[in-house]
């Protein structure tokens, strides 16, 4: 564990390709990926059936996973979230985790068109292997709350755009 720590965030709206960017990021040595859809499905499945739903069970998925996350970091351990970092709010309480365990930060922004995301969604959807299907209306609702990052944020951001 020569370098230090970082929280890897991940922006993008759905289907952009972030838990493909977390996965080949947590590849990394001494890197741990936690998957928000995992853990909701996990323990939540059946009684997320709205985005408010989705909104109160994550709220509670955070709370309840921070410590874990702060401490993973400060034990020099790298942690790729693979939540989104769509909103100003969500950024906020990543901010907090970073700066509670004293660790760098990375926010990685999927900058892709909603058709090349829609395009993928439709694949995802067919493939059955994710654990929650998006509708294009979902997309679509979902996509209005998307808040891509500003400098104003202070965060370090790198790009991608495929």
């Amino acid at each position: 564990m020569g370098e230090q720590a970082t929280l890897h965030l991940i922006c993008g709206k759905i289907a952009a390709g972030k838990s493909t960017l977390a996965r080949r990021l947590a590849e990394a040595p001494d890197t741990i990926l936690i998957r928000e859809d995992f853990w909701l499905s996990e323990l939540y499945g059946e009684q997320m059936q709205t985005l408010a739903d989705y909104v109160k069970f994550s709220e509670k998925l955070r709370t309840t996973l921070e410590p874990h996350i702060v401490e993973l970091l400060r034990a020099g351990l790298s942690v790729v979230l693979d939540f989104p970092a769509n909103t100003i709010a969500y950024r906020l309480w990543m901010r907090r985790v970073f700066e509670t365990a004293g660790s760098a930060h990375l926010l990685h922004l999927i900058d892709v068109s909603d058709d090349v995301c829609k395009a993928r969604l439709k694949e995802r959807n067919a493939s059955g292997e994710h654990e929650f299907q998006v509708s294009d209306d979902q997309f679509d609702r979902v996509s209005r709350h998307f808040q891509p990052p500003t400098e104003a944020e202070g965060f370090t951001i790198r790009v991608h755009t495929s």
